[in-house]
């Protein structure tokens, strides 16, 4: 059987970003309900030397257009900074979204073999696509929309696992 990168990358970002999107629904709807500032959520963290939630929505979604793009051999996009609201982060999710979607198939599957070039911190890395996407972008994807979905739920967002993985 072959492994399809397109499948393995542009489904999954789509998939699991919308999920988020229902997230941040169920997060403002809380707020809203317990009366106090959306702030409260956005800024929250698990621990005080990780990410608040508004920045781990932002790496998350930086995963998703950044692989996608770098699989793609397309420049990398510009997408919204803006993340002190929900509505900001929806937008931004949005953006990522329909960039992720109008990336081509074939050129997403070329980019496995092809070797990509990529910060890590202060260095260079160079792999395959297929390493880069499997050993670097996904796990670094899953890792910021879990926290993401965790700092929720520490704060009392009444969320399920479905809503982590969105509908089958």
């Amino acid at each position: 059987m072959n492994v399809s990168i397109y499948d393995l990358s542009v489904p999954v970002y789509v998939k699991l970003l919308g999920a988020l999107k229902g997230q941040l629904d169920k997060a403002a709807d809380y707020a809203k309900a317990g009366g106090f500032e959306e702030a409260a959520l956005l800024d929250a963290r698990l621990f005080p030397d990780m990410w608040p939630l508004k920045r781990q929505i932002q790496a998350a979604t930086n995963h998703a257009f950044r692989g996608t793009a770098r699989l793609a051999g397309l420049p990398i996009p510009q997408i919204t900074d803006a993340a002190s609201s929900f509505a900001d982060l929806q937008a931004r999710i949005d953006e990522t979204i329909a960039f992720i979607k109008s990336a081509d198939r074939a050129a997403i599957e070329a980019g496995a073999a092809r070797e990509i070039t990529f910060p890590m911190g202060d260095e260079q890395r160079t792999m395959t696509g297929f390493a880069y996407f499997c050993g670097f972008s996904l796990p670094n994807f899953y890792f910021h929309l879990t926290t993401a979905y965790d700092v929720l739920r520490h704060n009392g967002v009444p969320l399920t696992k479905t809503d982590f993985t969105g509908p089958f």
